[in-house]
Parts: C-alpha cells; sequence; structure tokens
C-alpha cells in the first residue's frame, strides 16, 4: 500500500512522522511519500518537498512565494496521476493542503485530514473545502468533532497525539544533571519565544520586560531560553547583546527545560499542550500589530487563543455523549461555552473578568505591552508555594479528564487502514 502525506509545519512533522511509523506497525512493507519536514523523513517517508522549510507567516510571504508553491502542487498531481495511491492524508496546513486534497479528489483517492485546521476558530466559511474534498476529518479535539459533525463533515474523535508524543518522549539525563548542577539552587523560568521568526521578534522585547519586572521582586529567579532551531538562537542573542542582558540560550532542549522549569512564559502555539502534560503553571503571551489585532476581532470565535483553555473551557465528552452538546437545530448552529455568539460581530478587545478567571494558563493576545501584567502571574505562583501547588493540581486535573485515550496515533492509523479497506 502507498500513502501520500503533506504536512507544512515542524509540529505537523512530527505528528505526521508518528501516525507513518503506526502505520508501518499494522503494515511493515506500506510506502510513504510526500511533503514534510526531517521527522517524517526519519520515518521513511520519501520526501518530494521539504514543506517545513516554507512555514510562512502572512499574507504577503505566501503571495512572494506562489510560484514555488504552484511548482511544488504540479508535483504531486502529476505523481497522482502516475501512481496508484490508497489515501492521501493531510496534516494542518490549510492554504496548500486544500489544493493537495482537490488533486488527490480529482484523481479519485481517499482523502483524510489528520489534524485539521482549526476552522472552528477562524474563518469557518471555509468548512465548505473540508466538505467537498475531505473524506474523513480525525480530531484530536472532543469539542472539534461535535463541531464538524454539526457541518455535516464526516469525523472521528482520536484524541490528541501530542499527549502520546510526551509521554514517549525521553529526557537527556546528561544535558539535565550538568543544567541542574548550574542552575537548579532557584527557580527556573523557561521563556518558549515560538516557532516562527516573525513570533521571536515580536515577542522577544516583552519577554524580557516580562522577566525584569519577576526579577525586579524575585531576584533569585533564573530565566532560560529554548529557542526551536540555531536561526531563533542567534536572534535572540544579537538582542540580547544589544540590550547588555546576559539570559542562557539553549537549542534542542525544550523538553529538557520545560521538565526543569517551575513555571513558563510561551508564545502561544501546541506547546501548550506539552506545558500541560508536564503540569508547568504557564503564561501565554502573543504580540501582534494592531492591525492583525483589529481584524482578528472580527474573525475569530473562540473566546481563548490556547488550546489549554479551550480543553479547560469545554470538558465536554465527544461522541458518546453528543446530546450533551448544545446543539440548536432551529438555527443548524453549534454552541459551546468555548465560542462567542454569532451576534457577536466584533469580539471584545479584552476576555471579560469571568473568562479570565476560567483560564488555566493566563494567556494574552495583545497589540499593546501587557508584560507587567503577565509578570505578576509569575510573582504570585513563584512567591507562595501554596499558589504554585493549587494552580499545579488544576492542571493536572485538567490532564486527567483532557488525556483518557492511549494511544491517538494508533487510533488514527487504524480509522484510516479501516475506512480504505
Amino acid at each position: 500500500m502507498r500513502f501520500f502525506f503533506s504536512a507544512g509545519e515542524p509540529s505537523g512533522d512530527i505528528h505526521a512522522a508518528g501516525l507513518i511509523n503506526k502505520i508501518r506497525e499494522h503494515i511493515p512493507d506500506a510506502e510513504f511519500i510526500g511533503f514534510g519536514g526531517t521527522q517524517m523523513q526519519k520515518a521513511g517517508c520519501q520526501l518530494l518537498f521539504e514543506m517545513t522549510t516554507l512555514a510562512f507567516m502572512g499574507i504577503m510571504q505566501v503571495i512572494a512565494n506562489y510560484f514555488l508553491f504552484r511548482n511544488i502542487l504540479n508535483n504531486a498531481k502529476k505523481y497522482f496521476q502516475k501512481h496508484h495511491i490508497d489515501a492521501v492524508i493531510l496534516v494542518d496546513y490549510p492554504g496548500f493542503n486544500w489544493h493537495v486534497a482537490r488533486a488527490a479528489k480529482e484523481q479519485g483517492i481517499p482523502v483524510f485530514y489528520f489534524m485539521p485546521p482549526q476552522l472552528w476558530s477562524w474563518a469557518s466559511w471555509r468548512v465548505h473545502k473540508m466538505k467537498k474534498w475531505v473524506d474523513w476529518i480525525l480530531c484530536p479535539l472532543p469539542f472539534e468533532e461535535c463541531w464538524f459533525k454539526q457541518q455535516g463533515c464526516r469525523t472521528v474523535y482520536i484524541g490528541h497525539p501530542f499527549f502520546e508524543e510526551i509521554r514517549n518522549k525521553i529526557s537527556d539525563p546528561t544535558f539535565l544533571e550538568s543544567f541542574y548542577a548550574q542552575y537548579g539552587n532557584a527557580p527556573i523560568l523557561t521563556l518558549l519565544p515560538g516557532s516562527r521568526i516573525k513570533e521571536v521578534m515580536m515577542n522577544l522585547d516583552e519577554m524580557l520586560l516580562t522577566v525584569e519586572y519577576i526579577r525586579s521582586l524575585i531576584p533569585k529567579v533564573r530565566p532560560v531560553f529554548s529557542p526551536v532551531n540555531i536561526q531563533h538562537a542567534e536572534c535572540i542573542q544579537k538582542r540580547l547583546n544589544e540590550l547588555e542582558i546576559s539570559i542562557p540560550i539553549f537549542v534542542g532542549h525544550t523538553q529538557e527545560l520545560i521538565r526543569a522549569a517551575d513555571c513558563c512564559l510561551a508564545v502561544s502555539g501546541s506547546v501548550s499542550l506539552e506545558l500541560l502534560a508536564c503540569n508547568k503553571p504557564t503564561v501565554i503571551y502573543y504580540r501582534v500589530g494592531k492591525l492583525p489585532f483589529l481584524i482578528q476581532r472580527f474573525f475569530r470565535r473562540t473566546r481563548y487563543i490556547t488550546l489549554v483553555n479551550l480543553l479547560g473551557i469545554d470538558r465536554q465528552p465527544s461522541v458518546k455523549n453528543v446530546k450533551r452538546a448544545k446543539i440548536d437545530h432551529t438555527l443548524n448552529k453549534f454552541l459551546s461555552p468555548i465560542f462567542y455568539d454569532d451576534s457577536t460581530w466584533l469580539i471584545p478587545s479584552e476576555p471579560s473578568l469571568e473568562d479570565r478567571n476560567r483560564m488555566f494558563f493566563p494567556e494574552f493576545l495583545t497589540a499593546t505591552d501587557r508584560s507587567k501584567e503577565a509578570a505578576a502571574y509569575f510573582i504570585h505562583w513563584l512567591s507562595n508555594p501554596v499558589h504554585l501547588a493549587i494552580q499545579k493540581r488544576s492542571l493536572a486535573f485538567l490532564l486527567r479528564n483532557v488525556d483518557q485515550i492511549e494511544s491517538p496515533l494508533n487510533q488514527a492509523a487504524q480509522t484510516i487502514l479501516d475506512k480504505i479497506k
């Protein structure tokens, strides 16, 4: 059997690699080909193009690379025409993957969306593409399954593979031993500045201001940076040199630095699920420009931008108890406390006090400096061990409620094989 994968983000590359390994457990001689990154390649996938190098932010970067994307897509179309494919498996990255899905459907190839784009959060009208070009959606989130079902899509809830991947991760004991010997006598604040260089640049100065406010009241705290690659590390170090600030930077040890941390400050992203799984009190900070901030107020439908907070506010089982979902059949809408009502055409610029109090990870999506407010949470946690313990206990409670499927990756693999048979 031959499977075609298309993943464009580093996180999608990791999830796709895990799914490839699971499918191979069922079908040892299966072939894998497509678009992705180094993790998929290590799992035995033949890459037609390394897409993770094109994880752009912003429409202008996409437009500037239009002809490159068109050539990559044409390669996929030619491959579909010349080779038998049992299934095309898409991983997030909707802007490009919609075209891959359409090309596959034109050749009669079954299409599965593993880790689908979060249409329920942003620009939900795109769901018509999902219904038209995708046969099955493999949903990692319980409320997500309910939403897609209500839109008329065929879905299966599989659980989130991030939890499984985290359980299987092995930390580097040599690094941790060396790290604790040097920094283990003080509270550790791990700084996670984002997976894209633009995110790093937008958020870096305010992350540093947050650290400054914390240190003004808790001088012994030890911040450490954990960027995703050397390029990001060099960017951070250059800024630290300009400001004459000394903060250690470690590349390739995010897993260890999360586990070593007392608290974390993170730019929004899927890393929030790892922070939940590791029981780390965290503040999510995401600075954007004034225009993008205004635009998202028209198009965003969810009360939070952080998956951990969305899971916390929902707490809703999936298909077994779908009756518990609040569905208005007259209006044909799925209603949940995670969503703003459709009548709210311009969402508030700031979460209500009730919404903020329900956050498991305090979050700031902002176009202005909110570093002092972010620092207040860390000061509250680190100045009193009881406050920190209460926060950790609430995170442990949430994790028990959302991590209930033993192997989401195996669930996904089994679903794909069952459907195509």
